[in-house]
């Protein structure tokens, strides 16, 4: 089995090895900073030139998340877009894809802080949305018991593993998506502004070929 299930908040859950979070019971697939458009923005601003490829691959990876568990409900946890002239700059293969990946679904784009406005690609725009026992944001507010968030880009190392890899993070409290996007860089679980979000019994979930569940006191400090 190459996906870690597990019970937060009485919602039964799956965190998968591709980094999305399945919600069988509720027929819910949820997704994190796609950052869709990042290389195109870096150019925009002057920065280093990336091959512009990271769209079309973060879009091939979440239509093989979908297509693995045929979803009724998609959320998609916020930063979606790398910025809003990114949103409004889609190519338009990417769109097509899009529109694809959302026909016969509800799909949710949560609003998160590169991409505050709404963007004209299908879909409902929500600052939060609750779900049963879950409530679903892009930046946790701290105190919410049952909250899953995304935002800081989680990675985590353990002895033997090589390298550090995308990650869950959760306690009895909050649960931390992985960010999913291909040109996303992330945030090391021993980071201050992680180490005091999280209970010392902490969770992280490594990602990559099978979700790794590991303690949070058991990851590589850097």
């Amino acid at each position: 089995m190459n996906d870690h299930h597990f019970t937060f908040n009485a919602a039964a859950l799956v965190a998968r090895a591709d980094g999305t979070l399945w919600w069988p019971d509720e027929g819910l697939l949820c997704v994190s900073d796609l950052h869709l458009g990042k290389s195109e923005r870096i150019a925009r601003r002057g920065g280093n030139l990336l091959p512009p490829y990271e769209t079309q691959d973060t879009l091939w990876r979440l239509k093989a998340a979908i297509a693995a568990v045929q979803p009724e409900r998609v959320i998609c946890l916020g930063d979606s877009f790398d910025d809003i002239t990114a949103a409004q700059s889609v190519p338009e293969e990417a769109r097509r894809s899009l529109m694809h990946l959302q026909a016969g679904r509800e799909w949710i784009w949560i609003e998160g802080n590169h991409d505050p406005g709404p963007v004209d690609i299908g879909g409902t725009h929500r600052v939060e949305v609750t779900v049963g026992p879950l409530t679903f944001r892009h930046i946790t507010d701290g105190k919410t018991i049952g909250e899953v968030s995304g935002h800081y880009h989680p990675k985590a190392s353990v002895r033997g593993a090589g390298f550090a890899r995308a990650c869950f993070l959760m306690d009895r409290r909050k649960l931390i998506l992985p960010a999913f996007g291909a040109y996303t860089g992330g945030l090391s679980v021993g980071h201050t502004a992680l180490r005091s979000l999280f209970a010392a019994d902490g969770l992280a979930i490594l990602t990559g070929k099978r979700a790794l569940p590991v303690p949070l006191s058991a990851c590589l400090r850097r």
